[in-house]
């Protein structure tokens, strides 16, 4: 390319160019450079603040309503969410009523309830706890699950914190 070209190129009818091309690209790497450090630090940031979400979301629930629960046969346990997690009520066959979390205390797996064992179990490491008390009796859990208190109503059990 001759010189007359290259001038021609950079100058429009007799004006300076807007931007070199030096700055141009320093503006362009710096704008996309934003966009990476965005692009990997929204879930960073996600993930820790995930933790803190979660627990004030936790706080503020401090019961909740099953319709129809009351209506759970003797010897039978169902699932229900206490604000973002798992919960067990069971209905045992004597009539009592229990609920507690349904985390376990080991890794945090859901427990489930084996009616023919009498006992809630988390697959994932062999861990048991007690049906009445939540208390963990076999396996790594490090500590009882915690308990709610229950309340029978007429169209509905009513679970809450202790």
């Amino acid at each position: 390319m001759n010189h007359s070209a290259e001038h021609s190129a950079e100058k429009i009818e007799g004006q300076e160019p807007l931007m070199s091309r030096r700055a141009f690209s320093q503006v362009l790497f710096t704008g996309v450079g934003m966009c990476y450090a965005a692009a990997i630090g929204y879930p960073v940031y996600q993930y820790l603040a995930s933790p803190i979400s979660k627990a004030s979301e936790a706080a503020a629930v401090n019961q909740v309503s099953l319709p129809d629960a009351n209506k759970l046969e003797k010897g039978s346990a169902m699932m229900f969410k206490f604000g973002a997690k798992p919960g067990i009520l069971i209905h045992h066959a004597d009539d009592t009523w229990v609920a507690m979390e349904a985390v376990c205390t080991h890794l945090a797996c859901t427990v489930q309830y084996q009616a023919e064992q009498n006992r809630l179990f988390c697959a994932c490491h062999g861990g048991v706890y007690d049906t009445r008390t939540g208390a963990n009796v076999a396996g790594p859990p490090p500590k009882p699950l915690q308990a709610y208190k229950v309340t029978v109503e007429p169209t509905s059990v009513v679970v809450s914190k202790v």
